[in-house]
């Protein structure tokens, strides 16, 4: 049976694949998501039909600073390439009804050239990875962005405020639990004050890890729970690390503190289940330092954690109500 709803899904890093799997849950269609190799490990374990062919360029960090931004935004242009190659077949194989994308931009492409409903869903609408000369290169890959989005039926934003044009915001964009906090906590065994250090999809918080590795191990009474996600390995005895899991939202409402990059759909999740958060930007990462600065917080953060930390485990918990995830499926059920 051909899906009615081809889902394509950006597999860097795993916040795009934790926000599709929310919408995914409210659509009663069939659809099949196309995305890579992490993001696919998540999705196919909520029970959706996925397709395993992106592989996108790794991001350069070293000591917590992205490296190399013009050369990363090249490899990123040739895997654009390659998505729309892949995107294409999969459309022709699948015959989608609606095309959704969370900000792959080649699936767009493939579907405004076929005239197929087309929604992107993004936290973004323009990059600012490089400066000086690799400015000019980026500027124009921007223009190119910016009129595939002028092109889509809709644009879904994940925040608040007003609509405008073709773009709806709909609220932060959430994984729901049918379980309270504390059979939360008694589930994972969190007996005691309980921090979370997240670093999502890949390797890249590496530097993330061991500063908060070094700032707890100064505490007492305190748990420290590793979510290294499914690239990185990290070597300590004395410490829980889970590794990947597919239920951060649930470890997060569990816990008493977060730490983590300032990837958007953590830093929603951390503030829906009313969870204090620390969130470190990798340096030079625009959007991550733009996450973090709306949180008020900084790169140069990672060096206050043993201040931090005890502050925001003494802070109060304020969960915020959001009903992103539904509101876009709505959206995206118009066009079918």
């Amino acid at each position: 049976m051909n899906q009615n709803i081809g889902f394509f899904c950006s597999p860097i890093g795993l916040g795009h694949a934790t926000r599709d799997i929310a919408i995914a849950q409210f659509l009663q269609k069939p659809l099949k998501f196309l995305t890579g190799t992490g993001a696919a490990k998540l999705i196919s374990e909520y029970g959706f039909a996925v397709n395993v062919e992106y592989t996108p360029p790794n991001f350069d960090v070293q000591n917590g600073a992205l490296q190399g931004s013009l050369g990363w935004l090249w490899k990123y242009y040739q895997y654009y390439k390659d998505c729309k190659k892949i995107s294409e077949r999969f459309i022709n194989t699948e015959n989608p009804q609606i095309i959704v994308s969370d900000e792959d931009f080649a699936s767009l492409t493939i579907a405004q050239q076929k005239k197929i409903p087309n929604i992107l869903i993004t936290d973004i609408l323009e990059t600012r990875f490089t400066k000086g000369i690799g400015s000019i290169i980026e500027k124009k890959m921007n223009k190119s962005m910016k009129e595939i989005i002028q092109k889509c039926n809709t644009v879904i934003l994940p925040e608040a405020g007003p609509d405008q044009d073709n773009i709806r915001r709909v609220g932060p964009i959430v994984r729901s639990t049918q379980h309270t906090r504390e059979e939360l906590r008694e589930r994972f065994g969190f007996e005691k004050k309980t921090i979370v250090a997240s670093v999502g999809g890949t390797d890249a918080g590496k530097f993330l890890i061991h500063k908060v590795i070094e700032a707890a191990s100064k505490l007492k009474d305190i748990d420290l729970v590793l979510i290294s996600g499914p690239t990185l390995k990290v070597e300590n005895q004395n410490i829980r690390n889970l590794g990947f899991v597919n239920n951060l939202h649930e470890i997060i409402f569990a816990s008493d503190l977060v730490i983590s990059l300032a990837g958007k759909s953590t830093i929603d999740e951390s503030k829906a289940y009313g969870t204090q958060g620390i969130f470190i930007p990798i340096k030079g990462h625009f959007e991550q330092e733009d996450n973090a600065k709306e949180e008020g917080y900084f790169f140069d953060d990672i060096y206050k954690l043993d201040s931090l930390i005890p502050q925001k485990l003494d802070s109060r918990r304020t969960q915020m109500q959001t009903d992103g995830a539904k509101k876009a499926a709505e959206i995206i059920l118009q066009y079918s």
